[in-house]
């Protein structure tokens, strides 16, 4: 816990559908009191439809958020965070689909925008590490990805990372820290998420992350100020769908 805090943003990650993840989130959140809070799995406009009264009011968020439709887990999972700093100005991260489709149809850095250079989207990532986010993204999906689509995923991965650095900072600008990004362990990583590239925009401001993983499956890929481990949550076969029936 003290390598979190004191840091002027904390990247919490977590595996999307761990409850023991996101209620160690908020457990973190109560500790550290952020005054801000930066969730990866909100849009700018539905964070921008928070108020402290909805805050204290678990089914209004969830319908002003209009969570039920997101493809986010279930939002009892996600609501004792906010609850956890009831005072804290909620901002939204996530990706717009128009970004991800655009990305067929130009680079990076026309894609994301002026500020692109700043996340380092305007080079291409070292041929090695191109080659291992590669892999982890064939391996998340279940080995079943067309080759072809894999430039383009980790594209897109590029552009969540940078998303929410540059959100992060922009809550830095505006209130001061702590702040608290909310997000899954791929992008919390130091290495190459978004506290990288929070850092190579802005080095004066000091990040901190936590990897969550869960027992006995290993550590969360990537490199962190602290990791945890809890329990696997119970979860159906997530390649169920890739794999083929088998002929008699």
């Amino acid at each position: 816990m003290s390598a979190l805090m004191g840091a002027n943003v904390v990247f919490l990650g977590e595996i999307h559908d761990n409850p023991a993840h996101h209620a160690r989130q908020a457990e973190l959140v109560a500790q550290i009191k952020p005054v801000a809070l930066v969730f990866e799995m909100l849009t700018a406009e539905q964070a921008a439809q928070v108020t402290p009264a909805l805050m204290t009011d678990a089914a209004a968020l969830e319908a002003a958020l209009g969570w039920d439709g997101s493809g986010w887990p279930d939002f009892s999972m996600y609501y004792p965070i906010f609850a956890a700093a009831p005072e804290a100005k909620v901002f939204g991260a996530e990706l717009p689909r128009k970004e991800a489709r655009a990305l067929g149809e130009g680079d990076l850095a026309r894609v994301f925008g002026p500020s692109a250079g700043f996340y380092g989207l305007d080079e291409p990532l070292d041929p090695d590490q191109e080659a291992a986010r590669q892999e982890l993204q064939m391996a998340a999906h279940c080995n079943a990805l067309p080759l072809e689509m894999l430039p383009t995923m980790v594209n897109i991965q590029r552009l969540r990372d940078a998303r929410l650095a540059e959100t992060a900072l922009e809550a830095y600008a505006e209130l001061g820290g702590p702040v608290v990004v909310i997000t899954g362990n791929g992008h919390a990583r130091k290495d190459w998420g978004a506290p990288a590239l929070l850092t190579r925009a802005a080095g004066e401001v000091s990040v901190a992350a936590l990897g969550q993983g869960e027992t006995g499956q290993g550590a969360p890929d990537g490199a962190f100020d602290l990791v945890e481990e809890s329990a696997p949550a119970e979860r159906a076969d997530p390649c169920a769908d890739f794999q083929m029936p088998q002929s008699n």
